[in-house]
């Protein structure tokens, strides 16, 4: 009588989704919270020139507050994602039919709550759950939707945490975590253990989503091994989602940041991160084709002799016009409006 009339997949189902209906909310909490460091840090550093970085390379540059508005982009989405899920209830019987519940309404079994589709939804109603509209046994939506967001949401939190890693490096030291971890060999050291926790984090997820998506294929009214394959799957998913998130938190909250670094690291190729400015200034007064030629002799010069850009090109503009169009913290493009824009986005 614990269950009559219910399969132990109903039970076990019903289950999973009272936890992530409890897990959720927590989740969703700390990404809320990191979406508000991350607001925070990209309006103080809305202006702050930092190079860009495609392919590992200096690209053109772009600024810190651009970054974090982009970081706090994904952990919205993320944060959507998770709250926009509704978990529903299971219950069917031992093929979806409803059958014991309808065959027992006159016998006293399940009296009171009619038909069987009307006590799916008082069960539902009961649980707290959402009600499905059809039980879903074989049909798995609701646990690869939910699969697909928390590994969304860890990845996303990756994503913060390899910039992290990368800028945080002893020779770039454009940030760094406010607490570091210590290092049992090397005292001096202050290892970024937050950022890697989240990236050990999304190394893992997109396998344990692949495995849900893979229980997607289920044969018959109720299967051998797909459904059981999610158990643990869901379970490690929960917990890296929810580690991940309250990790996040504590990384953005302390953060520190370094703009002197970020301008000295702009200086380093004399010029060359803004190529880009000088071949569409040159085109106009010599040519594309000539604009062209004289920027690769320059860029060797650069890298040859140690001489600036602006220096290497003297006579083709004039002098000032060259220092003006060689200062990198003046070549943002609209990365100060793009950062207002993300930013007017409700947390």
């Amino acid at each position: 009588y614990v269950h009559r009339g219910a399969t132990s997949q109903d039970i076990v189902d019903t289950a999973a989704m009272l936890v992530a209906a409890r897990a959720l909310p927590l989740i969703v909490a700390d990404l809320e919270r990191t979406a508000a460091e991350l607001a925070r840090l990209a309006a103080a550093h809305r202006d702050t020139p930092m190079p860009g970085r495609t392919l590992t390379q200096h690209a053109v540059p772009t600024t810190f507050g651009l970054k974090a508005a982009g970081w706090r982009a994904l952990v919205l989405d993320a944060r959507d994602r998770l709250a926009a899920l509704r978990p529903p209830a299971q219950l069917g019987g031992a093929a979806g039919t409803l059958a014991a519940f309808e065959a027992g309404a006159g016998a006293g079994f399940g009296a009171g709550f009619g038909a069987g589709a009307e006590l799916l939804a008082r069960f539902a109603e009961e649980t707290g759950l959402a009600e499905p509209e059809l039980p879903w046994h074989t049909l798995r939506t609701p646990i690869a939707d939910l699969g697909t967001a928390l590994a969304f949401a860890v990845g996303a939190l990756g994503k913060v945490a390899a910039d992290v890693l990368v800028l945080s490096r002893t020779e770039i030291g454009e940030v760094a975590e406010g607490a570091g971890g210590g290092s049992s060999a090397m005292p001096h050291k202050s290892n970024p253990v937050r950022a890697t926790l989240l990236a050990a984090a999304a190394r893992q997820a997109p396998q344990l989503a692949a495995t849900l998506l893979g229980s997607l294929a289920a044969e018959d009214e109720r299967p051998g091994g797909a459904w059981h394959a999610e158990w643990q799957t869901l379970r490690e998913l929960l917990r890296l989602a929810g580690g991940s998130a309250r990790d996040a938190v504590e990384l953005t909250s302390g953060l520190k940041v370094f703009p002197d670094r970020m301008a000295e690291h702009l200086r380093l190729t004399g010029g060359l991160i803004v190529s880009e400015r000088l071949a569409a200034a040159l085109a106009p007064a010599v040519g594309r084709a000539r604009a062209k030629e004289l920027l690769t002799e320059a860029s060797r010069r650069v890298a040859e002799e140690g001489v600036g850009l602006a220096e290497a090109l003297a006579g083709v503009l004039p002098a000032e016009r060259l220092r003006e169009l060689t200062e990198p913290g003046t070549y943002l493009g609209s990365a100060p409006a793009l950062v207002d824009r993300a930013l007017a986005r409700d947390a």
